[in-house]
């Protein structure tokens, strides 16, 4: 039985090309830096090598307004969301890389589409993200972020396994 490969490249498009010049713009979405930082490790590593930069990116998930109340429920606040965002800067930054960061607001079940909006609108060459193991089933059951990235992105899209335990 062969081992699992630990990346899994998808793509709407080429990789290659001009040396690496591609790759000049890469967003990574984070969740969780301890469960990105595989992925975090490759974009500032790739970047590094072109002069490239990062947008780091964490969606903010919101639940639909409930009936007579205008306002969103947001379980996050928009400090802890940049906390996090500043901890991802660290371990791009230990790496040499440059990066930016972005926190972008979702429904709750839309974070992928807003991921690829994000891309797109940033003009993003690759996007990175973590890809927890799940079952089949669990996928088709519960969905997935990065299945949803892969359908919209405009741009080829790299899945990283987070490290075993």
């Amino acid at each position: 039985m062969s081992p699992k490969p630990l990346m899994t490249v998808t793509s709407t498009g080429a990789l290659g090309g001009g040396g690496g010049q591609s790759l000049r713009r890469i967003l990574v979405s984070v969740q969780s830096p301890a469960a990105a930082d595989k992925a975090l490790s490759f974009a500032a590593d790739a970047c590094r090598t072109v002069n490239g930069v990062i947008r780091l990116v964490h969606v903010r998930t919101y639940d639909p307004p409930i009936p007579r109340c205008p306002s969103r429920f947001y379980p996050e606040s928009v400090e802890d969301a940049a906390a996090l965002l500043d901890e991802a800067l660290v371990t791009v930054w230990a790496h040499g890389a440059q990066a930016t960061t972005a926190v972008v607001d979702a429904p709750r079940g839309d974070a992928g589409e807003a991921i690829a909006q994000h891309a797109a609108s940033w003009q993003a060459n690759l996007i990175v993200l973590t890809r927890r193991p799940r079952s089949a089933v669990g996928r088709l059951v519960l969905g997935s972020v990065p299945d949803q990235v892969m359908r919209s992105a405009s741009c080829p899209v790299l899945t990283v396994h987070p490290r075993s335990k």
